[in-house]
C-alpha cells in the first residue's frame, strides 16, 4: 500500500520519497549563517526550496543547538508566525519544528499544515492542537529532553527506537489525532552518538512494520562530520550517502539544507535503481558550459 499523510484537506501520496527543505527563522543555526535573518529573505528562500524540489518547507524558530538556552515561547512565536502566514497564504505546505504547545497552536493557527516536534512529543497538547487543526504531526524518537545532550546506553538503539514511537504514536492516536496524520522521524543524532545513527539508517528496514511514513533528518548531520571530519556547511557530499541510504531503507520524506542537490541525487537514484524511459536525452544547452 502506497504511505499516505493526511495534512489540512490534502493528501500527500509518497510513492516515491519527497523533500523537505530547511529554513531556519534563526540567528544561531548549527549550519546556517549567523545572525538575524529578516522576513523578507526568509520567504525568498522558501520559496527557492520549492522551486528547487522540496515538497514541504520546515520552518524553525529555535535552534537544536544543545549549547545554548531555550528562547522564551514568545521570541519563537515571533520568529515563526509571520512566516508561516506568508507561506500558508501561497499555499505553501508549512511545517513547523518546535516541541512546545503554545507555538505550535499559535503556528497551525496561522496556516501549518504540519508540526514536526523533535522531542518526541513531550507537550502531548500538540496532539490535540494537530488534531483540531487537522494537520500532521511528526512524532520523533529521543531519550533526551530538549536543548538537552544525553547518550543512553541502549540495549539495542534499533529496539529502542520501534518501541519508543509505537508507544508514542499510540499516545497521539489516544489524543483524537487519526494514524494518517502521523508520521515518524528515527531521531538520527538525536540522544544517539554517531556510531548509533550509523547503525540506526543501516537498520532503518526494521522500522516498516509501524506502519507509518518514516522522516529522515540527515543533513549536516553530526555523524556525518564525524565520517568524513568536515564542519556542517561541508557535509553535503556526506549527506546524498545519508539520503541514498535512508531511501534505500524505506524513508518518504527526506529534510535536508540543499535541496537542489537531493533532487538531483534522486532523480539519478531512482534511475539507476528503477530504470528510466529509452528517450531520455541531454538538452543541446547543457552540453558544456556556456562560453
Amino acid at each position: 500500500m502506497t504511505p499516505l499523510v493526511r495534512l489540512r484537506g490534502r493528501e500527500l501520496h509518497l510513492e516515491q520519497p519527497i523533500l523537505m527543505g530547511i529554513v531556519n527563522a534563526t540567528p544561531d543555526s548549527f549550519s546556517d549563517r549567523q545572525g538575524p535573518k529578516d522576513l523578507d529573505e526568509l520567504v525568498a528562500r522558501a520559496l527557492e526550496a520549492l522551486d528547487e524540489g522540496a515538497a514541504i518547507v520546515d520552518v524553525g524558530g529555535e535552534s537544536g543547538r544543545t549549547d545554548t538556552e531555550a528562547v522564551p515561547v514568545e521570541d519563537e512565536s515571533a520568529r515563526v508566525v509571520p512566516l508561516v502566514e506568508r507561506l500558508a497564504a501561497r499555499g505553501v505546505l508549512v511545517s513547523v519544528d518546535t516541541w512546545r504547545g503554545p507555538v505550535a497552536r499559535a503556528a497551525l493557527e496561522a496556516g501549518a499544515a504540519m508540526i514536526n516536534d523533535v522531542s518526541g512529543l513531550s507537550d502531548e497538547s500538540i496532539a490535540v492542537a494537530c488534531a483540531d487543526a487537522g494537520a500532521a504531526l511528526v512524532v520523533t524518537h529521543t531519550r533526551s529532553a530538549p536543548k538537552t545532550k544525553a547518550f543512553p546506553d541502549y540495549d539495542d538503539v534499533v529496539s529502542d527506537v520501534r518501541l519508543f514511537l509505537e508507544e508514542r504514536m499510540n499516545a497521539a492516536e489516544a489524543h483524537g489525532l487519526p494514524l494518517e496524520q502521523i508520521v515518524l522521524d528515527p531521531g538520527i543524532d538525536l540522544a544517539k552518538t554517531p556510531a548509533e545513527s550509523v547503525e540506526l539508517l543501516r537498520r532503518l528496514p526494521e522500522l516498516a512494520p509501524l506502519g507509518r511514513p518514516l522522516l529522515l533528518a540527515v543533513s549536516r548531520k553530526d555523524f556525518v562530520g564525524a565520517l568524513t571530519e568536515r564542519r556542517p556547511a561541508e557535509r553535503d557530499a556526506g549527506t546524498l550517502a545519508a539520503v541514498g541510504a535512508a531511501v534505500r531503507g524505506g524513508a518518504s520524506i527526506i529534510r535536508v539544507h540543499d535541496v537542489a542537490g537531493a533532487r538531483d541525487y534522486l532523480r539519478v537514484h531512482d534511475a539507476l535503481a528503477n530504470g528510466t524511459e529509452s528517450t531520455l536525452e541531454l538538452a543541446a544547452e547543457l552540453k558544456r558550459e556556456a562560453m
